[in-house]
């Protein structure tokens, strides 16, 4: 069998164009690809090795149970909301859940939005019909427009994701830099939408916790050195537009003390610079196919979901190939059964990882599974089923000797009405009230913040017992 070094020497940014490839993107002007490409690959990195590294060693601690990953945002982010308003709401709402699930797991959590990138969506048909016409399927901002009068894939739009995921994530930074994530400031928790009285109320008693406790820490000076000031926020979005990610992969140092298990005689490696985390989504994650080619050979933290029809020996088989030094926090499993199949899939995931040697992040991502569609034929979620498939994770991986390092939502710091259920009471007639995804449903701000309440309410009560 070659050696790993070996079969890194025949990976290039470019051997995805051998294998067999789906989702594949069909542009009518090839020298407009090639120009948007040539462009692309000689902007500057949105992101650098060094970030990529810290994030790679924070989801090791994950992995092996000392901290927790929070990753939210949109399901198919839109050039539009790269402004102030929509990501300033996303950074305070991701805060607000980390420092719940903080007071809850009694771990430190790691950031990831899934923003300034997460433009392409992967659809289970090239096609729709749209006011009786067929008509190419909504791709995400990156190929091709939302309007039925801007299906054409558009090779232009390749360039302006970069600039509008550059501009997000500098806008990030910027207020990250300038204390929009500063503890010390209050924060609107909102909680005047639970209707249960003594919900409420357990809500309001974690919420004064959290705030005593910041407010003790201040006292005594435990936040001298600046830690409470600022956090890091971290940027994934799914791998799924080749073309683009094979651009913004640049062969650069390693950062200072960072050793990579596969030896790196020039002290480089290939980084994909457009993101800190990319995932394989569940349609692309074929054994001999293009994506699992391209991630195979990048030095990024990578997330694989893991559908109801991964078999057990395939995903093994997928762990060998993307991570065969069997590196602790460099694969990412992300679970999305539903709530009906959880019970009898996970478990048996669980064991064939254990067993095959590879200690890996296992995070859940309890939206996919469960989309449904209304009598009218409106895609929602139902927050029941959402905390039920979560809840089942819980449980089973505590069954099994192992435990869940992390959640993967879908959610929107605004007040939209997409998923049904929770203190809310949202109900299928109030979806039309601000329906506003042009994808899969999302979390509204209060139903993601009252997720992060449930998940911290079941790691205390364990921790109690």
């Amino acid at each position: 069998m070659a050696s790993h070094g070996a079969a890194l020497d025949q990976w290039s940014p470019a051997s995805w164009r051998t294998k067999p490839i789906k989702q594949i993107v069909m542009y009518d002007d090839t020298s407009a690809v090639s120009s948007a490409v040539t462009k692309l690959s000689s902007l500057p990195p949105i992101v650098t090795p060094t970030e990529i590294i810290m994030l790679k060693s924070s989801l090791r601690d994950a992995a092996l149970g000392k901290a927790f990953l929070l990753q939210g945002g949109d399901c198919a982010e839109l050039f539009s909301y790269c402004a102030d308003e929509p990501i300033d709401s996303k950074i305070k709402l991701l805060l607000q859940m980390s420092l719940v699930l903080i007071w809850g797991s009694n771990k430190p959590v790691i950031r990831i939005g899934r923003m300034a990138g997460q433009y392409a969506k992967p659809r289970s048909s090239p096609t729709e019909i749209v006011n009786g016409k067929e008509i190419p399927s909504f791709r995400g901002d990156i190929l091709n427009g939302f309007d039925p009068d801007a299906r054409q894939v558009d090779p232009d739009r390749l360039v302006q994701a970069y600039f509008h995921s550059a501009t997000t994530l500098n806008y990030v930074r910027g207020q990250l830099a300038s204390g929009i994530a500063d503890l010390h400031n209050p924060l609107d928790w909102g909680l005047g939408h639970v209707r249960d009285p003594e919900l409420a109320a357990k809500y309001q008693k974690i919420v004064h916790s959290i705030s005593d406790s910041l407010r003790f820490m201040r006292t005594i000076g435990a936040d001298t050195a600046g830690q409470l000031q600022t956090v890091d926020l971290y940027t994934s979005h799914e791998g799924l537009v080749l073309e683009y990610e094979q651009s913004l992969t640049r062969r650069l140092k390693h950062p200072a003390g960072y050793f990579p298990t596969h030896g790196s005689p020039d002290g480089k490696g290939w980084y994909n610079t457009s993101a800190h985390f990319l995932w394989i989504g569940d349609r692309t994650r074929q054994i001999d196919g293009a994506h699992v080619e391209y991630f195979r050979g990048i030095e990024n933290p990578i997330g694989i979901k893991v559908g109801p029809s991964m078999q057990a020996d395939e995903l093994i088989r997928l762990l060998d190939i993307v991570n065969p030094t069997k590196e602790i926090g460099k694969v990412t499993l992300i679970t999305r059964y539903g709530e009906g199949k959880v019970e009898s899939m996970l478990g048996a995931h669980i064991e064939a990882v254990k067993s095959s040697g590879h200690i890996v992040l296992w995070q859940c991502d309890p939206m996919h599974g469960n989309t449904r569609s209304t009598p009218a034929g409106i895609k929602t979620r139902h927050f029941s089923s959402i905390f039920s498939e979560l809840s089942s994770a819980l449980k089973i991986h505590k069954q099994h000797g192992s435990f869940l390092g992390g959640v993967h939502l879908e959610l929107t710091g605004d007040a939209v009405t997409e998923c049904v259920g929770g203190s809310e009471g949202l109900v299928e007639e109030d979806l039309s009230l601000n329906y506003t995804t042009y994808c899969d449903p999302r979390l509204n701000e209060k139903q993601a913040l009252e997720l992060a309440f449930l998940v911290a309410g079941h790691y205390r009560e364990d921790r109690e017992l």
